[in-house]
């Protein structure tokens, strides 16, 4: 028998990004708020990609950076089976937690829509996308080193010429499939390694990298609470972040009680939007 659907009541109803649950640290909140920013200030055209959305932390943040006219995708397995036996395990140990309604509940704490949602394994997710229209894309999926290459090459036939690719956990201890990945890929298809955080590699396989390269040095460097330094890989000044006492960026404001400004809760907004799916 399955279980009963959880009430709307008892679904997260977080008054602020730092209670929806998952990581996404201070240094790559400002690394995402810069990328995005000057994306925006340069005009560049693109939608935007979250491959692996756990509860939506990061996808809450991104979603900030939506323009008129684009689309934002999310594509995560949330309560389906994985594909494969290796895959559900990992899923089975890591995210058991991990349900569509609480995504879909805390996303709605701050934006009116939900994004486009792909239920799925990330194998599919080149049937959902149009090739080269992804301005950023932000992967933090499955650790399996054939899973991650795969979503790697599909992030390649999405992104546009100058867009921005994100990769989580490619240095964690438990996690090697992402580094082989990750690595195989700078040193196999031409994916040019920008900077790197703790937890998050940032590249893109565009011509602007000698651009985006400079205004992010020019970035860091007029910030006190960020170290960086450069080192050079397969050819490339990359760029090492460190970055504990980063002051946050601007934060997405919750519509819940508790928060100290933003709109008021719409009432029936939450609930209506998530019976709609």
């Amino acid at each position: 028998m399955q279980p009963a659907p959880r009430d709307t009541a008892t679904l997260p109803r977080p008054t602020s990004l730092s209670e929806v649950k998952g990581w996404f640290h201070s240094p790559d909140q400002v690394l995402f708020d810069w990328f995005l920013t000057r994306q925006r200030d340069q005009s560049q055209q693109g939608d935007l990609l979250e491959i692996g959305a756990y509860l939506g932390k990061s996808a809450i943040f991104t979603g900030r950076y939506l323009r008129p006219g684009e689309r934002f995708t999310v594509c995560d397995l949330f309560d389906s089976p994985a594909g494969d036996d290796a895959n559900s395990r990992e899923m089975d140990r890591s995210y058991a937690t991990l349900t569509r309604r609480a995504f879909e509940a805390n996303y709605l704490s701050f934006h009116d829509e939900l994004p486009d949602i792909v239920q799925g394994p990330s194998s599919v997710i080149t049937d959902h996308v149009a090739a080269e229209s992804c301005r950023f894309i932000h992967v933090d999926a499955s650790h399996l080193y054939e899973h991650v290459h795969g979503d790697i090459a599909a992030a390649r036939d999405l992104i546009t010429d100058d867009g921005i690719l994100v990769l989580d956990d490619f240095r964690a201890e438990h996690c090697p499939g992402v580094a082989a990945a990750t690595w195989g890929a700078v040193a196999t298809t031409g994916l040019r390694p920008l900077c790197i955080t703790a937890t998050k590699f940032y590249g893109t396989w565009g011509d602007a990298y000698d651009a985006v390269h400079a205004d992010l040095a020019v970035m860091l460097a007029g910030r006190d609470d960020m170290w960086h330094g450069a080192e050079q890989v397969a050819g490339d000044p990359m760029i090492r972040i460190s970055g504990r006492k980063a002051r946050l960026p601007e934060q997405p404001v919750s519509r819940h009680p508790g928060t100290e400004t933003g709109p008021a809760p719409r009432k029936g907004r939450l609930r209506a939007l998530l019976g709609q799916r």
